[in-house]
């Protein structure tokens, strides 16, 4: 089946343009699957695969230690590989098809309230090159809700500031162009202008907006350290990360009354069910805010 797996990859690459970890995600998952297929169950072969063995794999999983969130996963991965055969029709049925992924409790997201992003962003200033730099990044992604792989990529060419717009290439390959606000637009130019080239080695910058001490590319771990860093200046004492900006961005304007359709073209979601979590982060502030202000407040809701 190792010969499956491969062609398999390739559709997933080729055809679904997964990106680079869900696609190794994918596989060692189905890697471990084949595994207990062959050497628990002495099962070669794909088309004597039945659902009863697919349920016994999961129960294993289970037996193992494994999560929910892990066992979803693995069997999310099981069921896409049993279509992708039916399709190519290796199989003569889908034996996942009518296995259910388990529901999981949605863990609601860190968001920063607005006086919140307004503390870290007041603290940013603008008198070294790297300052400059940090301000441009942070601003930018509030600004536009970049994922932090989305930022750091950012080409030159991928500017469109005369039109107040960036380009920018999201999960699967896709691409997308997201509104900047003015504001943003201003630190970016700034820092473009004034520290871009005393930060650039010509060998070293390829082209990429922010770039690190050495001249290259800024990596995402080294932006993970520096809003950490930013945060704690500001007094910011939650558990914040380059997602949370992404996460306010996106909770602000639905508060703000952003139609949840452009939230979702904006962020680059497949799916309406992804971008529906900030609906319940929203309906959460609403209720805080009634228990504050109503006369009955503190009785639950």
């Amino acid at each position: 089946m190792n010969d499956l797996l491969v062609e398999y990859q390739y559709y997933l690459v080729s055809e679904k343009m997964k990106s680079t970890n869900t696609v190794k995600s994918y596989l060692s998952d189905l890697e471990n699957y084949m595994y207990y297929l062959e050497n628990k169950l002495q099962i070669t072969n794909p088309e004597n695969i039945t659902i009863e063995h697919i349920k016994k794999y999961l129960a294993y999983l289970k037996k193992l230690g494994y999560s929910a969130t892990s066992s979803s996963r693995a069997l999310s991965a099981i069921k896409s590989f049993h279509k992708f055969l039916f399709l190519e029709r290796r199989t003569p049925t889908n034996p996942a098809i009518n296995l259910a992924s388990p529901k999981l409790d949605k863990k609601l997201p860190t968001v920063l309230s607005v006086d919140e992003v307004m503390k870290l962003l007041n603290i940013l200033t603008d008198d070294t090159p790297y300052h400059l730099r940090n301000k441009a990044m942070i601003e930018l992604v509030y600004a536009t809700g970049l994922r932090v792989s989305e930022l750091v990529n950012l080409k030159l060419v991928d500017l469109r500031l005369t039109n107040k717009m960036i380009q920018t290439i999201g999960k699967g390959n896709k691409e997308r162009i997201v509104p900047v606000n003015d504001y943003a637009i201003k630190v970016l130019r700034q820092y473009l202008l004034e520290s871009r080239p005393k930060l650039a080695v010509p060998s070293k910058e390829q082209g990429y907006v922010f770039l690190n001490h050495l001249g290259g590319p800024l990596s995402r771990q080294s932006f993970f350290i520096i809003l950490k860093e930013m945060a704690k200046e500001a007094g910011i004492n939650k558990e914040i990360s380059p997602h949370t900006l992404r996460h306010s961005f996106a909770t602000h304007l639905l508060e703000a009354g952003t139609d949840l359709r452009l939230i979702q073209e904006m962020l680059g979601h497949e799916d309406i069910s992804t971008t529906q979590i900030y609906t319940h982060l929203s309906n959460q502030k609403l209720k805080e805010i009634y228990k504050g202000a109503h006369p009955h407040g503190k009785n639950e809701i």
